[in-house]
């Protein structure tokens, strides 16, 4: 009967049999002794449902990640299923135990100071191609536009006169979304220099057409520019991308009392868990908020 200090075999079948890498199967090997040093049980037999838990339990009071303690479970998951497949256990203690749910990560925005330093840059820049890259950040910024839909923008998608405008997201589902008036204000100058993008002569159906292609602009051109506008800015292009603009839009308005269901809406979240997201982000800055601020927090002289 496999002990404890037995582990070979089964890591012997893990290499031949499944092809695990010789770093895997150290990984293996000690995530197994730890497990048996904290059960200090000698029978494999003798162990059931609640020293698994126990275990589980022990690993995340003591701080371990989340990730970590999953991959500690995998490890000893297979090793008592290999037990059982070689008869040494009558039951696999581990059946029906879950590992902890991964923590979902909260998503990473920008401040409106380092957004309004992007935006000034873009304007500023004498290239023409920044105008475009200037008007195509408002949109996105003001209206929380995956990337995927800002490049693809029609000609058209625009009501000037609601202020609204039609976006086509995924699974071809519609929505309307306001625009704020420095972003009509923003496409009423672009409008005038968009025809400067195109080949003399050549149309386009495209709000923002390829200068080099039929097609529209493209979301990697974008994202490549993104990047090195946030270096021209003084910003780190690592914490700059077209997702985290749209996390950006998200966030701000709720920091600024938007309710939830109208985030939804204009970010075209199918379902309202998905934004539900960003109300940790919005709980986390009023908790600097407050101890920035709140006499109970302050230091006394």
């Amino acid at each position: 009967m496999a002990t404890p200090y037995e582990l070979e075999d089964f890591l012997e079948m893990m290499t031949a049999e499944r092809g695990s890498s010789e770093n895997t199967i150290e990984a293996y090997r000690r995530d197994i002794k730890e497990f048996w040093s904290f059960i200090k049980k000698q029978n494999p037999q003798d162990i059931d449902k609640e020293d698994i838990s126990n275990y589980l339990q022990a690993l995340k009071k003591a701080g371990r990640a989340t990730r970590t303690v999953n991959r500690k479970l995998s490890a000893v998951r297979e090793y008592f299923r290999f037990l059982y497949t070689e008869k040494e256990i009558k039951t696999i203690p581990t059946a029906h135990i879950k590992g902890p749910k991964p923590e979902r990560a909260l998503p990473h925005y920008l401040t409106a100071e380092e957004i309004k330093k992007l935006l000034k840059t873009a304007e500023n820049r004498p290239e023409e191609k920044w105008q475009r890259i200037y008007v195509m950040l408002t949109l996105m910024y003001a209206c929380g536009l995956r990337v995927s839909e800002l490049v693809s923008l029609p000609e058209n998608c625009i009501n000037y006169d609601k202020k609204q405008i039609l976006i086509k997201g995924k699974g071809s589902k519609e929505r309307l979304i306001p625009i704020a008036d420095s972003a009509i204000s923003a496409m009423h100058d672009y409008t005038s220099i968009r025809d400067n993008y195109l080949p003399k002569g050549r149309k386009s159906q495209w709000l923002f057409p390829s200068s080099s292609a039929s097609g529209h602009f493209t979301r990697n051109a974008f994202y490549e520019d993104l990047k090195q506008l946030a270096v021209l800015s003084g910003i780190s292009p690592q914490k700059v991308t077209p997702h985290v603009l749209r996390h950006s839009f998200a966030t701000h308005l709720l920091n600024h009392g938007a309710d939830l269901r109208s985030v939804q809406k204009m970010l075209g979240h199918a379902s309202i868990g998905t934004t539900e997201i960003y109300t940790h982000v919005a709980n986390e800055r009023l908790i600097e908020l407050v101890k920035a601020h709140h006499p109970l927090h302050q230091k006394k002289s």
